[in-house]
């Protein structure tokens, strides 16, 4: 990126191709996108005569034949990479309805090189896991909602009638209350969460789009990671990459917009207007209050616009001349927007991470399992201090006697001696069934009292498969760095990886070319100092020559007049 900060605002422009329906009414293209010099020119169609082009200069600019993969590499790759590494990251679409914010962040699904940011975020997030040390863990999660005339909808809730509150915490900061949240422990986990969502989202038809998004969704992959430090202790830190689709700014009279389509439309312009307003007061340095609170999406992206955040900004663009006026209000959009400065810091051991919760867990149910402990986790199933303790046992002539015995309060028992006590068990119950001459009552008492202690090892043996199974419960939410999560996603990752390579080999290729630009532009800057000079020269010499001329005729005439007087003299004698 250009920007020495690397905490401002990241902003790229994507331009798409004139769709079907532009081409059949003949418009033309009004935008020209220059991706070497990073430049955007828009002519204006109602322009008098030698009226130029407004230009403007971003980080990086797509042309309408920029790959879905080049984009993600270009413009995504750089925040996820640092969402692994603890940071919070946001990447946004903007623009007017109609200009394929959706196509950028979602894409085509059922082809890999089609695939938008949101997909292609989900196979390079997997692929890094699956590249980490082994003693690294790792614990993904997701959450998906979109704001919808103003209200706050969890679109993987089973209850889509429900509307959610925005709060604030001090240790937290902004979160909306009750949102659910998944455990994922890969890609397919992920896409297959996302499309459960996208089939709830909020879409209508409109004169520009058949499928426009009629709400601003928001989906967010927060990312917990614990490695080994030098004091030999485990350090968590936790990312969270929001992947946000706006709704696209509309005009009324362009969209045939009315009834529900219209209220919608008003409320989404509302809320784009207030983020208007807000990149506005975070730039201009003298507002003392920006407002974050006049809307929903903003209030949401609080830490994305001047806070606690690496951002990306894709501003699309329609192509066709009759949007001039929105793609230039696009635009300067954009423009303002770069110019905000976040505070991205890594989030280090935070207090509310899941990740070390899950991990104290899991050592304490191993700890359990070895010592046989109680599923429940009360006190009470612990070990004690030592005491006498009156145990029934049967003796060698098959009769009923007590013996004390010292042994810990409530001690559970591990499977080795749940095997070894039922061993024992059976051995009494074949001497039990072979005694003879024992009288019916005792025997019947020695029995109850067998059963009675083999409903304890059963009691036992559950409680030890229920600490088991809660124990591989957590274990399947955590995922081990360098284990193989890639069998299913590694065509997208060897696309992704392919076209970073190309990418960098283009980056090469556009920095030469800019340098033989600069060149040439010196040169030409150059020539023209020289010629300016060459001309000033010229002129200067010009002008003496003129002088000198002037001062010859004038030479000339008195030489004649002299010549014609003194002729008139000797004329007279």
């Amino acid at each position: 990126m250009t920007n020495k900060d690397k905490d401002t605002v990241q902003v790229v422009v994507r331009c798409r191709p004139l769709n079907e329906k532009e081409k059949a009414k003949g418009f033309k293209m009004a935008v020209k996108v220059d991706e070497a010099l990073g430049q955007i020119q828009v002519i204006n169609p109602n322009a008098s005569a030698g009226e130029p082009a407004k230009t403007f200069t971003f980080d990086t600019v797509f042309s309408p034949t920029s790959k879905q993969v080049d984009v993600y590499n270009q413009t995504a790759r750089r925040i996820v990479n640092a969402v692994l590494e603890g940071y919070n990251g946001t990447i946004f679409a903007y623009g007017q309805t109609g200009t394929g914010k959706t196509f950028t962040m979602e894409g085509v699904r059922s082809q890999p090189e089609l695939r938008g940011i949101i997909p292609n975020s989900f196979a390079h997030i997997f692929g890094h896991i699956a590249k980490a040390e082994e003693k690294t863990r790792f614990l993904v999660r997701v959450s998906y909602l979109e704001i919808y005339n103003e209200e706050i909808r969890d679109l993987l809730s089973k209850n889509q009638s429900s509307r959610l509150e925005v709060k604030e915490r001090p240790d937290v900061g902004v979160y909306v209350k009750d949102l659910s949240a998944f455990v994922v422990n890969n890609a397919d986990d992920m896409d297959r969460i996302n499309t459960i969502g996208n089939k709830n989202r909020s879409v209508g038809s409109t004169n520009m789009n058949e499928q426009s998004s009629r709400s601003h969704a928001i989906f967010t992959i927060t990312v917990e990671r614990s490695d080994e430090g030098l004091d030999k202790e485990q350090h968590v830190r936790v990312g969270k990459l929001n992947l946000v689709d706006l709704a696209g700014s509309e005009r009324q009279s362009k969209t045939g917009a009315s009834g529900q389509r219209l209220v919608e439309a008003t409320k989404i312009n509302l809320s784009l207007s207030t983020l208007g307003n807000v990149i506005s007061s975070l730039v201009d340095g003298k507002s003392t209050h920006i407002p974050y609170r006049n809307s929903k999406l903003t209030r949401l992206l609080q830490d994305s616009l001047g806070g606690n955040a690496k951002t990306v900004m894709c501003a699309n663009l329609g192509p066709a001349e009759y949007n001039y006026d929105e793609t230039i209000s696009t635009l300067r959009y954009a423009n303002r927007a770069k110019n905000i400065k976040n505070k991205a810091k890594i989030n280090e051991d935070p207090k509310d991470a899941l990740l070390r919760q899950f991990q104290k867990e899991i050592d304490d149910l191993k700890k359990k399992l070895q010592d046989g402990g109680s599923a429940s986790g009360d006190e009470g199933s612990g070990d004690k201090e030592s005491e006498s303790e009156e145990e029934e046992v049967i003796g060698p002539d098959g009769k009923t006697m007590i013996r004390k015995t010292k042994t810990k309060s409530k001690k559970k028992l591990s499977p080795e001696q749940m095997a070894e006590m039922q061993r024992k068990i059976d051995e009494e119950r074949r001497a039990l069934e072979a005694q003879k001459d024992m009288e019916e009552d005792e025997k019947n008492k020695a029995k109850e009292l067998l059963e009675r202690r083999e409903n304890d090892i059963k009691k036992a043996q559950q409680e030890h498969e229920q600490l088991a199974e809660k124990l591989q419960s957590i274990e399947k939410k955590l995922i081990v760095g360098g284990v193989d999560l890639r069998e299913k996603m590694e065509e997208q990752e060897r696309l992704l990886e392919e076209s970073a390579k190309e990418l960098d080999t283009k980056r090469a290729k556009e920095e030469e070319l800019r340098k033989k630009l600069k060149e040439k532009e010196e040169e030409r800057l150059q020539m023209e100092e020289e010629y300016s000079n060459l001309q000033e020269e010229a002129a200067g010499k010009t002008k003496k020559l003129k002088k000198v001329w002037t001062m010859l005729m004038s030479a000339k005439s008195e030489v004649i007049l002299f010549y014609m007087k003194l002729f008139s003299f000797f004329m007279l004698f």
